[in-house]
């Protein structure tokens, strides 16, 4: 798995690289400082499988950086990891193509806990034939369910005894699992696929 880390500072850019190493020994982690360091190195080391990255860099700024990133590589999940708030930039975010947004000032274990989730991801995809429950996880099923009495991730969050960060990368996996982007998105596939 070739992870990209994006962050002018080299503090952020070490704690990451650190955290990731823990849960995903095996990947190879490059750490850049702005976009253009970014192209460089993945036309040196190859296309990544992973970005995360700061919305405010040197060398671009806010949800810019996010458009120029899915320009460059629009199949690659995208994470933002930033100072921003969440409360005036998340949903700009996503709609601009980020898959994850985290704001830094988050507790660790919620930081640890999305990134867990995100670099074990289940590549799986559901088709229209076979049996697609067989393919959900467990915890997938729980989703979909409470995805369909309308739940809101702080529902969800308590339910599950996990944090909103972690709902959000949960929901991120059964998503492209499916091949949607959205819950309205998901919740069509499952009906019409008997997976609610």
């Amino acid at each position: 798995m070739n992870i990209y880390l994006i962050d002018a500072h080299p503090l952020i850019l070490e704690a990451l690289a650190i955290q990731i190493r823990r849960l995903a020994p095996i990947a190879t982690i490059h750490e850049a400082t702005n976009l253009g360091d970014f192209a460089g190195q993945s036309a040196t080391h190859g296309a990544p499988d992973l970005i995360i990255t700061e919305l405010a860099l040197p060398d671009s700024s806010g949800l810019s950086s996010i458009s120029h990133l899915k320009a460059l590589h629009p199949h690659c999940p995208l994470i933002i990891f930033t100072q921003g708030s969440a409360a005036l930039l998340e949903d700009a975010a996503i709609q601009a193509g980020a898959d994850i947004f985290i704001q830094k000032t988050a507790p660790i274990s919620d930081i640890s806990s999305a990134l867990r989730a995100l670099v074990a991801a289940d590549t799986t995809v559901i088709t229209q034939s076979g049996d697609h429950t067989k393919k959900l996880s467990r915890r997938q099923k729980e989703l979909m369910l409470m995805l369909n009495q309308g739940l809101s991730n702080r529902d969800i969050a308590g339910q599950m005894d996990i944090s909103e960060h972690t709902v959000k990368v949960h929901l991120w996996r059964l998503f492209r699992k499916m091949g949607v982007n959205s819950r309205t998105q998901a919740l069509a596939f499952g009906r019409a696929n008997g997976l609610v």
